[in-house]
């Protein structure tokens, strides 16, 4: 089927609904099994999602949590994975509105292209 961004869209599940923390308890369990050595706390955007869900974006703490295993994965140097994710680390809005945030979608279309 091809992609259609009309068929996106938010969950509009508040804090305290059942569904929504049974999911997000769920994807918390599957990032640990992902990698179970990994102690540190999730970053709330790797287990959430923005409005539509099309966000190209996550933050740097959650870039910087998965950066070993999509390291690991892509059987790339820790190093080449940091530099990517400091290229493609966005400031704030007009310098003060957000938090620094990495374009996901940019740095993985760099990852894609071939290499010289």
């Amino acid at each position: 089927m091809p992609y259609s961004g009309a068929l996106s869209s938010g969950s509009s599940q508040g804090v305290d609904n059942p569904a929504l923390v049974a999911a997000v308890t769920a994807r918390v369990a599957a990032l640990r099994a992902a990698d179970p050595g990994k102690t540190q706390p999730v970053p709330v955007d790797l287990v959430t999602a923005s409005a539509s869900g099309l966000d190209p974006h996550i933050s740097r703490a959650a870039a910087l949590y998965e950066a070993p295993r999509v390291a690991r994965l892509r059987g790339l140097p820790a190093a080449r994975l940091q530099a990517l994710i400091d290229r493609h680390t966005e400031s704030r809005v007009l310098g003060f509105l957000g938090e620094p945030r990495v374009n996901v979608l940019q740095m993985n279309l760099e990852l894609a292209a071939p290499r010289p």
